[in-house]
């Protein structure tokens, strides 16, 4: 009877406990906050040493996980029931996917002002009784400025040889896609280019570009090259870059592989080697457009922690102390915020462009449904093994208008609202 009865006092301690800690009245449990995302390689060390700075004045521990094959991690983590607290994807088209899933929470009042846009447009989702209800879903903590061509100072622009290199792992494709992207904002304007990109527009509509595409690759009689398969930075090669391989002049990429290159490569923007065409129209081109692209967060486990870390993320001091920690051709740019950079660089340079800008377009690809991007990705990887094929890219863009219609029945398309003015100051 005595020991049942200090069984019994034991037990009562014990709920005790757990009730007066449900109540307040002990200290939170502490959790580790993960953060999955796309930065490999060395490319993380910046971000986490922001991540351990917020961690020292929260008390929260944070770890980061980085990989390439971003997608069909968090695709996998959320099929296990256990994603990540926090995710930072680059693609609002696979973001708005997972709103509609209902893997996403929406971003409460307190940190919806960090949804800028071009970066994070809203995004109509239906809520359980069946209402269509508008809200945005993720926050861009970090920039990049495309539209760019790359080339060291010595070299001649007259008569360019394009560097190519296609290969990015699961996303192989994407340097192609951006190129195509850039020629259709450049040759048709920012309010057509956003028609294409959220899928109001044929795609043999963009047939022009990609023939344009072509003989670029192919002038002074190239021919096509294996190595443009090859890794768009020549990562495992001592030398990163492609205009260290030495076979090309100029490197069309975005402002993210100043990383690979000393101040003696230096951007300038697209329309600088284009031809204005005879056939243009007043409304199309000439508008001083940059395409963007960007990583944005969003909450994939809610709690009061990971919406503190999310808010925390697109303040002014983890972005100072994330710049601070990179190396110079590493410092990141964000959106609303500059980069203090005195003396003459690449940065520098990036930076006067993107205050210039007349008007910024998301990334077309990253902002399509996942499926359709990833046919554009194979698309233009089978076209540069034959871009003089007439019959290769009939059948190419036929398979993406037939992607882009499945895509419409389907009401995938969700995303409005891809262009606007330069935020950057």
């Amino acid at each position: 009877m005595r020991r049942r009865r200090c069984l019994r006092t034991l037990l009562a301690g014990v709920l005790l406990a757990v009730a007066t800690a449900g109540c307040g009245g002990g200290p939170p449990e502490e959790r580790t906050l993960v953060v999955l995302g796309p930065w490999t390689d060395g490319e993380e060390r910046p971000f986490v040493e922001a991540l351990k700075s917020i961690g020292e004045q929260t008390g929260h521990r944070y770890v980061y996980k980085g990989t390439r094959s971003l997608r069909e991690t968090l695709v996998a983590q959320l099929q296990a029931g256990a994603p990540p607290d926090v995710a930072i994807l680059n693609s609002p088209g696979e973001l708005a996917e997972y709103a509609r899933a209902g893997d996403l929470r929406p971003l409460p009042e307190h940190v919806a002002g960090a949804a800028v846009t071009p970066w994070a447009p809203t995004v109509t989702v239906q809520d359980a009784g069946g209402e269509a209800r508008t809200r945005a879903y993720w926050a861009p903590i970090r920039v990049d400025l495309k539209s760019l061509v790359w080339s060291r100072s010595e070299v001649a622009d007259s008569a360019p040889v394009w560097c190519v290199g296609l290969g990015s792992g699961a996303t192989s494709g994407w340097p192609g896609t951006d190129w195509i992207e850039d020629l259709m904002l450049q040759r048709r304007g920012s309010a057509k280019y956003e028609e294409w990109a959220t899928g109001r527009m044929p795609w043999q509509d963009t047939r022009p570009v990609w023939e344009e595409w072509a003989r670029m690759l192919t002038a002074g009689g190239r021919a096509p090259d294996a190595r443009w398969l090859h890794d768009f930075a020549l990562i495992g090669d001592r030398r990163h870059g492609l205009l260290n391989r030495g076979d090309c002049t100029h490197e069309h990429q975005g402002s993210f592989i100043r990383r690979h290159y000393g101040d003696d490569v230096r951007p300038r923007p697209t329309a600088d080697y284009l031809d204005r065409l005879p056939t243009a129209k007043d409304d199309e081109g000439d508008e001083n457009a940059f395409e963007v692209s960007g990583d944005m967060a969003a909450v994939f486990r809610s709690s009061a922690a990971a919406w503190d870390l999310l808010d925390r993320l697109t303040s002014e001091k983890a972005r100072a102390s994330w710049a601070a920690a990179a190396l110079p051709g590493e410092r990141p740019f964000f959106p609303g915020s500059a980069v203090v950079t005195a003396e003459p660089s690449a940065t520098r340079d990036v930076q006067r462009l993107f205050r210039s800008a007349g008007r910024i377009c998301f990334d077309a690809s990253d902002a399509m449904p996942p499926t359709l991007r990833d046919a554009f990705y194979r698309a233009v990887l089978e076209f540069v093994v034959r871009p003089g094929d007439e019959a290769l890219l009939d059948r190419l863009l036929g398979q993406l208008e037939a992607e882009r219609q499945l895509q419409s029945e389907e009401k995938a398309f969700v995303l409005d609202d891809l262009c606007g003015t330069p935020v950057l100051e």
